[in-house]
């Protein structure tokens, strides 16, 4: 059986998104999400958020950036990204999801829903 990396979430944004553009003009948008789940604490069920870093790549980035504001709920398809680097002689990982897929729901900010597909999820050449 082959690998699967597939991601699909629905959240609402805890910030606004930042759009910045590489030094080689790529631009990539970069925003977070909480995703509210169930569980039971003894005899009561609770709310537990979990939070996720999301990575948009290229035009669909710059598109549609300025409607992800915090509070704004949002449906997302992509793949999980680890990186791994070295500070201070630990070694330190981060888990993002790269996103393919953006859907615009419609709770916060703004309503209505839009879907921003993206063909290049890695973004970046690849």
């Amino acid at each position: 059986m082959a690998d699967i990396n597939h991601v699909t979430l629905v959240g609402r944004l805890v910030r606004d998104s930042e759009l910045v553009y590489l030094p080689s003009g790529q631009p990539v948008c970069r925003f977070s999400i909480a995703v509210n789940r169930k569980r039971k604490n003894g005899d009561q069920w609770v709310d537990e958020a979990n939070f996720f870093d999301i990575v948009l790549w290229g035009r669909m980035g710059e598109a549609i950036g300025k409607y992800l504001l915090k509070g704004k709920q949002v449906g997302i398809e992509g793949e999980l990204k680890q990186d791994r680097w070295e500070q201070d002689g630990q070694t330190r990982s981060k888990v993002e999801i790269v996103a393919s897929n953006v859907m615009l729901l419609g709770g916060g900010s703004g309503g209505g829903s839009s879907s921003y597909g993206n063909s290049n999820p890695g973004g970046q050449g690849n």
